[in-house]
């Protein structure tokens, strides 16, 4: 028993706002960036520590207002008269306008002004359960190849037809804001914003509030191991990315440094917990989370893990963490309480390379070596051939006896 996957104007003096602790809070992904509140105002909230002046700047509004910095590296501003579609920037000094790192939307683009977001929305779902792990069919999809409108809104009317052909979940790739019109989405940028060319936060919300009326869970593939090269404004607000980790896709996000590794930790957990919160996501899918580096203990992906428990407790949500672990790691299904990861599933490529290895022989499509005599009988019969973990190198293993396959995710493309 294993999961199939198919792929396919006035200012307001703030009130003191402190977040010196470091430490992930309950709600705060509902803290950063820009927050509208119920008197009519919005709050701005960005993280600069090595910056002791920041601006917001409202498109055709108000520009140049100073933030408040506290002791944590945090700036702050509350601005009345400014609510959900305002579109906004930051400057830094007297340096060129530049969107929020925590922006919740960019409909001109990851190079253009952020837009304030409302995250209201009325749902349907208040009575949704989802499927439980060993009933999961996942079909991974890609909203821009999905339909010829390539949107939120056009996926919803397809579908049905997923529900016909058996699935029970859908997996988003990255719908995080990247560059270009078009994008397989592992280059985003802007982490909490839907990119602007499927549609509006709203439709977001609105194609998972339809996929659960007709009984689908919804993932969504998140990419927290590097992020894309152009509109990557990050470092220019805060140290955001490593000087001693690199992956093959660029610098690493900065989760261990000495002074600053908190903050970047919080921002990665704070992503997490909001797409999960803000649009009743059902789990996320990590990507590439072998390649995470993180030289603290707990690893990065253990405190995942816990926070998103802790909130999904909290909230009486029964959430799902699948890892894209490229062979099996015997830690990442083990509780935290046992010295392991705490997270539900995982990919295991050994069957989708094991298999090419027996219908394409004389193609390697991997760095690691696959026999297309033993190694798909040795998948099928135990579980897998590669085996590593966060902090082992990946190595091959024939294993004796069969592995637990029930949180296993395979898929053969």
């Amino acid at each position: 028993s294993h999961v199939i996957k198919l792929r396919a104007f006035t200012l307001i003096p703030n009130k003191r706002f402190c977040m010196t602790d470091h430490r992930p809070m309950k709600e705060s992904h509902r803290v950063l960036g820009a927050r509208p509140t119920k008197n009519g105002a919005t709050r701005f909230t960005v993280w600069a520590p090595n910056h002791d002046r920041l601006y917001v700047e409202i498109v055709g509004g108000p520009t140049g207002q100073a933030m408040e910095k506290d002791a944590s590296g945090y700036h702050g501003l509350t601005i009345p008269g400014v609510g959900p579609g305002d579109l906004y920037s930051y400057r830094i000094g007297n340096g060129p306008s530049l969107p929020d790192p925590v922006s919740r939307f960019q409909p001109q683009g990851v190079h253009g002004p952020s837009q304030v977001i409302s995250p209201e929305f009325a749902w349907t779902d208040q009575d949704w359960n989802p499927p439980k792990r060993d009933n999961l069919i996942i079909y991974e999809l890609h909203l821009g190849a999905f339909t010829d409108g390539g949107t939120f809104e056009s996926a919803i009317e397809r579908l049905p037809e997923l529900v016909d052909l058996g699935v029970t979940a859908v997996e988003l790739m990255p719908v995080a804001a990247s560059a270009g019109r078009w994008n397989w989405g592992y280059d985003g940028v802007a982490l909490f914003a839907p990119a602007d060319g499927y549609g509006t936060p709203h439709d977001f919300r609105k194609f998972v509030d339809a996929a659960h009326a007709l009984g689908l869970s919804v993932f969504h593939d998140v990419v927290y191991n590097h992020v894309g090269p152009e509109g990557n404004y990050l470092s220019e607000f805060a140290p955001y990315f490593s000087s001693k980790h690199q992956t093959a896709w660029g610098d690493a996000p900065n989760v261990d440094d000495e002074m600053h590794g908190d903050a970047v930790r919080r921002f990665v957990i704070d992503n997490a917990i909001y797409w999960l919160d803000e649009f009743h996501l059902d789990g996320l899918r990590v990507d590439a989370i072998h390649c995470m580096h993180d030289d603290r203990e707990p690893h990065l992906a253990a405190e995942l893990s816990k926070s998103v428990a802790q909130w999904a407790s909290r909230h009486d949500r029964n959430i799902m963490l699948i890892a894209e672990s490229n062979v099996y790691d015997p830690e990442m299904l083990l509780p935290i309480d046992q010295g392991g990861i705490g997270f539900d599933a995982m990919w295991c490529d050994d069957f989708l390379h094991s298999s090419f290895a027996v219908l394409r022989p004389n193609e390697q499509i991997c760095h690691r070596r696959y026999n297309a005599n033993t190694d798909l009988e040795l998948t099928l019969k135990n579980g897998f051939v590669y085996e590593g973990t966060l902090r082992m190198q990946r190595r091959r293993r024939c294993p004796d006896v069969r592995v637990d396959t029930h949180g296993m995710v395979y898929s053969i493309q």
